[in-house]
């Protein structure tokens, strides 16, 4: 029930940021980067496996953002959409570098986005090196879908819709992507 009730306070808050920024207010913009950005950034940077990239791609998605505001209606999450947009826009870079090597990430800030801070990093400093490469060696429909069910959180049926696919092969590519990890992994990560 509290879930329900926060992710409601979400979706209003969401909706009066949106109506700001339809009538000009400049800080609503801001409030909505501040609000989604590292996340967004966290997404684009595990499907991108760069750092300017990434940031490229969540930059991007925020012009769009500000270009569609005069005829955008959410159907969902702000922050569903937004992931959504930056997913798309890290698979069109997937798309057209599909025949070159994916550079490794240059810092572990893209796996894990909510640290409690410096010494945490440092402490799975290795753990991460580790995911980091086993994520970069997932097929990239595989890795789409674990990152968005793991940084957004959407449901399955929404990913389907993204990957045009159905919701059978979203849940096996889900499936197949853990998998994959553990057996790279070698039961080196937590549950």
């Amino acid at each position: 029930m509290a879930r329900t009730c926060a992710g409601r306070f979400a979706m209003l808050e969401d909706r009066r940021l949106l109506h700001r920024l339809r009538h000009g207010d400049k800080d609503a913009l801001r409030r909505i980067y501040e609000k989604y950005a590292d996340d967004l950034r966290a997404l684009a940077g595990n499907l991108v496996h760069d750092t300017a990239t990434a940031e490229d791609v969540v930059q991007d998605v925020f012009v769009a953002l500000v270009r569609m505001v005069p005829k955008l209606h959410l159907r969902r999450t702000l922050g569903a959409y937004l992931a959504t947009a930056v997913a798309n826009r890290a698979r069109d870079h997937y798309r057209r570098r599909s025949r070159e090597r994916l550079a490794p990430l240059e810092d572990a800030d893209y796996l894990a986005a909510d640290t409690d801070g410096p010494m945490q990093i440092v402490g799975n400093a290795e753990l991460l090196q580790k995911l980091r490469a086993a994520v970069a060696q997932l097929p990239y429909e595989q890795r789409e879908v674990v990152m968005l069910r793991v940084h957004t959180r959407m449901k399955f049926r929404e990913i389907a819709a993204h990957q045009e696919t159905s919701i059978k092969t979203a849940l096996s590519r889900y499936q197949y992507g853990l998998d994959k990890l553990r057996s790279m992994l070698n039961g080196e990560v937590p549950k």
